[in-house]
């Protein structure tokens, strides 16, 4: 019997990821056909098929589920090995896979990039923008390295590291500009928009309201603060934003901007990867260039990482 390579093991985990021959391809960077040769021949050398093949659908057999569960083990082991190399050199170089939630990534991302290609062109950026269940996933099986998200996140696998703490603002029409602004309960009382489920940003908003269930007239969902912001030009409630978004999401809006009085309603922000990465000590590098972008943003920096704000 031929051995498997770690070759076919990564096709078949993007196979398994993707669940299409097509996307699997691109992501491994091989021809549709030769990905199929490979995944045939590693089911040839196991005596069993590991996919399901129907015509509009590619599913797991049980053979298949149970494969990738230590095929994926395999896979990052190997890739912590070549962290182990990379990590005993002080440059900062090769593949860093990062996530970040989507109320983060259109306000930070441009200068956390930037700041990250002038200090080490070396390194080789990949970007994944999904919610924090998702991040938390992919982490978990290796494929992202590290993920900058809302804490706490409280997974024991996973290391977790408050980088700094931003504001809400109340979002609202112009009109309503010079109007009183409301604390947590009054706006429990207005329409209040908010962003779908699954967002932990809608939790926090709904946590300041002191408010978990709501009447479904009461509230509309959007799938962005972009839509959120637009509805809420258009007249058809208020919201809540961090203060990261404010600047580019009102500009052109038509809405009002206004700071809530303290306490105002907050969230803290950091990093996270795995407890079991050689590069705990590159990502906390990376976490104070991110601190950095943040300050530019007029985020403030918790206490720990006032030194490595400073840029």
């Amino acid at each position: 019997m031929n051995n498997i390579t770690l070759k076919q093991m990564r096709y078949f985990e993007a196979l398994a990821q993707h669940r299409h021959f097509g996307r699997a391809a691109e992501v491994c960077a091989i021809s549709q056909p030769a990905l199929s040769m490979q995944i045939k021949d590693l089911e040839d050398t196991l005596g069993a098929a590991l996919f399901e093949r129907q015509a509009r659908h590619l599913g797991l057999t049980g053979l298949g589920e149970e494969f990738l569960i230590r095929v994926r083990a395999i896979v990052q082991a190997v890739d912590e090995l070549s962290e182990l190399a990379r990590a005993s050199t002080d440059l900062m170089t090769g593949r860093l896979r990062l996530g970040v939630i989507p109320t983060i990534a259109p306000y930070m991302l441009p200068s956390i990039i930037r700041r990250l290609t002038d200090q080490h062109p070396q390194l080789d950026i990949h970007i994944r923008e999904t919610l924090t269940p998702t991040l938390l996933r992919e982490l978990s099986e290796g494929r992202l390295d590290a993920a900058l998200v809302a804490l706490p996140v409280s997974e024991p696998s996973l290391t977790e590291i408050a980088l700094f703490s931003e504001e809400f603002v109340l979002v609202r029409p112009a009109d309503d500009a010079h109007s009183p602004v409301p604390d947590g309960d009054t706006l429990r009382e207005m329409r209040l928009l908010l962003l779908e489920e699954g967002h932990c940003f809608r939790d926090q908003a709904l946590a300041f309201c002191n408010q978990r269930l709501a009447r479904p007239r009461e509230l509309l969902d959007g799938s962005s603060l972009t839509t959120l912001v637009q509805m809420v030009g258009a007249g058809l409630g208020v919201t809540l934003i961090p203060a990261m978004a404010m600047d580019i999401e009102a500009r052109t809006a038509g809405v009002s901007v206004a700071q809530f009085a303290s306490p105002a309603p907050t969230r803290t922000i950091g990093m996270i990867w795995r407890r079991t990465s050689p590069l705990a000590r590159q990502f906390t590098q990376i976490a104070g260039i991110v601190c950095q972008a943040a300050q530019s943003l007029n985020c403030q920096p918790l206490a720990a990482w006032q030194d490595d704000c400073g840029s």
